[in-house]
């Protein structure tokens, strides 16, 4: 049973190529906005939407860019996590991503449920 939480997991298996990676960072802000503490968990072609420069290649009307969705989310405190097998797959390293992403194992996502977090997956 799930207890109420003040947690929100966005789970982001999409990339560069889905409008629902835009969709899902402005449901991500929406929660800060809303008084939640977010995380995002980016896997598959997820990883791509933190890879520098990715980010502006994104665009979907009339959202924000998503470059500006991922800096805003940053800024407010939001926490993204890009899973370890995925950034090794496409040859990144942690150099290759945005400032503040954490190369983490869904171990992370799974203590902020077991806290009671929310999820939402996109």
């Amino acid at each position: 049973m799930q207890t109420q939480s003040d947690k929100l997991v966005v789970l982001v298996t999409k990339g560069i190529e889905s409008e629902l990676s835009s969709v899902a960072f402005t449901i991500a802000n929406g929660g800060i906005t809303a008084g939640l503490k977010v995380s995002i968990f980016l896997t598959s072609t997820g990883i791509d939407l933190v890879r520098k420069g990715g980010q502006r290649m994104t665009h979907v009307p009339p959202l924000d860019p998503l470059s500006m969705l991922i800096e805003n989310f940053q800024q407010r405190g939001g926490t993204i996590w890009a899973c370890p097998p995925c950034v090794t797959s496409r040859g990144y390293t942690q150099e290759d991503l945005l400032d503040g992403v954490v190369i983490v194992g869904a171990s992370a996502m799974h203590a902020e449920i077991k806290e009671g977090a929310a999820t939402l997956s996109f």
